[in-house]
C-alpha cells in the first residue's frame, strides 16, 4: 500500500490489559476524603474464596494515600471546608517522592464537584502529568467502584500514553501523518489521544466480537455465538442484533466500572499445557505461550493442546512453513510430540491401571478442553435462557477451527460459520467499528 494513500490507522492493543495482569502501571496517589483511606482496600468485605482461611487479597493499585480534610453531605452542604494548604502540602510531598499520577475520589464527589475539581487544579499546578477526577472518570454513585475505576484509569492511562506516542513516532518516522484511532472495550473506536486506561482493557477481543457481527450479518446469520480461541484463552459472546455490554466488571482482581463488550474468558487455546496429577487429567490454565511453545515447535517446550491435534493428524506439518525449531527452519515435530505422548500414556496406565495410547490420552484431552469451552458459551446462552440450536457458532482466532465442530456438537448447534480471514478477524473488526463515545451520567428521582 503506497504510504501517502494511508488516511487513518485503527489499533487494538493488550497494553492496558497487560499492565494490570501484570501489576506494571504508574504508581499512583490516591486522594480521598479524611476517614476513607481504606474504603477501596475493604471493599464491599466480600471473601474472594468463601472456604479458603488464608485469603490473600489482590494488591492494590495505588502506591500511596493521601487523606485531606473536607466533607461533602448527600444533599450538597459543605459539612468540612476543604483544606487547601494542608491539601497542597500532601501532594507536594508526594510529587517530590517521584509520584506522576494521582487520583482524586471524595465523597459524594460525583455529584457535587467543587472539592474534586479545586484539588485536580492544585495536582496540575505541582506537575503531576495524570491526574484523574472521580467525577470526569465514573460520575455516578457508590465510592467504591467510581473508586476503583478512576485508580484505575490513573494507573493506565500513563501507560496508554507511552504505548500511543512510540506509535504515532513510528508513523511520522515513516513521513506519513494518518489520523490514529484505537479500539476501546465497548466496542467502538476513539481518537489516539482520548484513549483511557480505564476503556482500554478488553480493546483486543472487543474488535473480534464487532468483526464477528458485521461480517456473519453480510452472510445473514443474525443469531450469533462468537468462538474467539487463542494460544493462551477462548473469548465466547452472545450476539443477537445487538452487542451486549457489561457496565461493572472484574479485572486480574480489580473491579471497573466502564462499558465493555459482554466476554466471558476460559483458560483454554492452543498453547494450554496438558497436566496428569496421578489421577485426572487436566488443561491448563497455564500456557505453553510461544517460546518454548508446545513439544511440536521442537524447542523442548510441554505438551499442549496443540500437539494434541498433531499426533491426532487433525495438524498437518506439510500445510505449515519450516519455521520452528532452534533456529527457525525446521517443520512441526511429530516425532517428539508423539514421543511425549508415549511417556504420559506410560505414567497415566502404571497409575491408573487403564491402558492408554497416545492417541486416547490425546483425545481425552480434547474432550475436556472442548468441554470446559462449551461451558462457558453455556454461561452467556442457555443459562440467560437462550437457545443456542437457533445460533450460528462464529469460529475465529488462530485454533478456533481445529475445536469448532467439537464444541457445537456439544451444545447442539448445527452452523458453524469460519470467515476467510478468521485468523485476524479481530483486527477486521476494529477496521469495521465505529467512532464511539460513551457518557454516563446519574438521574436521580427526588
Amino acid at each position: 500500500i503506497p504510504l501517502d494513500k494511508i488516511e487513518t490507522v485503527k489499533m487494538g492493543t493488550t497494553v492496558a490489559t497487560n499492565a494490570l495482569l501484570e501489576r506494571q502501571g504508574e504508581p499512583t496517589l490516591l486522594v480521598t476524603t479524611e476517614g476513607f483511606a481504606d474504603i477501596l482496600r475493604i471493599g464491599y468485605q466480600t471473601r474472594p474464596d468463601l472456604f479458603a482461611l488464608d485469603i490473600k487479597l489482590p494488591e492494590m493499585l495505588y502506591t500511596e494515600v493521601l487523606e485531606v480534610e473536607e466533607r461533602m453531605s448527600a444533599d450538597g452542604e459543605t459539612l468540612i471546608q476543604l483544606d487547601e494548604k494542608a491539601a497542597r502540602a500532601g501532594l507536594q510531598q508526594a510529587r517530590s517522592q517521584g509520584l506522576n499520577s494521582v487520583a482524586i475520589v471524595l465523597l459524594h464527589g460525583y455529584r457535587y464537584t467543587t472539592h474534586e475539581a479545586r484539588l485536580a487544579a492544585i495536582a496540575r499546578e505541582l506537575g503531576f502529568e495524570q491526574v484523574s477526577v472521580s467525577h470526569e472518570v465514573s460520575a455516578l454513585m457508590k465510592l467504591v467502584p467510581r473508586g476503583d475505576t478512576t485508580v484505575v484509569d490513573a494507573y493506565l492511562s500513563p501507560v496508554l500514553r507511552q504505548y500511543v506516542a512510540q506509535v504515532d513516532e513510528q508513523l511520522r518516522h515513516n513521513q506519513i501523518s494518518p489520523r490514529l484511532m484505537f479500539m476501546q472495550s465497548n466496542g467502538g473506536l476513539t481518537d489516539a489521544y482520548a484513549f483511557q486506561g480505564k476503556d482500554a482493557l478488553l480493546s483486543g477481543p472487543a474488535g473480534g466480537v464487532v468483526g464477528m457481527a458485521r461480517t456473519a450479518e453480510n452472510a445473514n446469520l443474525h443469531k450469533l455465538i462468537g468462538f474467539d480461541m487463542g494460544g493462551t484463552s477462548t473469548d465466547v459472546s452472545h450476539y443477537a442484533g445487538e452487542f451486549e455490554r457489561a457496565y461493572e466488571t472484574e479485572v486480574a482482581g480489580i473491579r471497573v466500572r466502564s462499558p465493555m463488550m459482554d466476554i466471558n474468558t476460559v483458560a483454554a487455546g492452543g498453547g494450554s499445557i496438558l497436566h496428569f496429577d496421578g489421577s485426572r487429567l487436566r488443561v491448563g490454565p497455564d500456557s505453553a505461550g510461544a517460546d518454548p511453545g508446545p513439544t511440536c515447535y521442537g524447542n523442548n517446550g510441554p505438551l499442549a493442546i496443540t500437539d494434541c491435534n498433531v499426533v491426532l493428524g487433525k495438524l498437518r506439518p506439510e500445510f505449515f512453513p519450516a519455521v520452528f525449531g532452534a533456529d527457525g527452519n525446521q517443520a512441526l515435530d511429530i516425532a517428539a510430540t508423539t514421543k511425549a505422548f508415549g511417556v504420559l500414556a506410560e505414567q497415566i496406565t502404571e497409575a491408573t491401571g487403564i491402558q492408554q495410547t497416545e492417541t486416547s490420552i490425546a483425545q481425552g484431552y480434547l474432550d475436556i478442553a472442548a468441554d470446559n469451552m462449551a461451558n462457558a458459551i453455556k454461561k452467556i446462552s442457555i443459562e440467560r435462557g437462550h437457545d443456542v440450536t437457533d445460533y450460528a457458532l462464529v469460529c475465529f482466532g488462530g485454533a478456533g477451527g481445529q475445536h469448532a465442530c467439537m464444541v457445537a456438537d456439544r451444545l447442539g448447534i448445527e452452523n458453524i460459520y469460519v470467515h476467510p480471514h478468521a485468523g485476524v478477524l479481530s483486527a477486521v473488526g476494529i477496521g469495521l467499528a465505529d467512532v464511539r463515545q460513551i457518557r454516563d451520567e446519574t438521574v436521580e428521582q427526588t
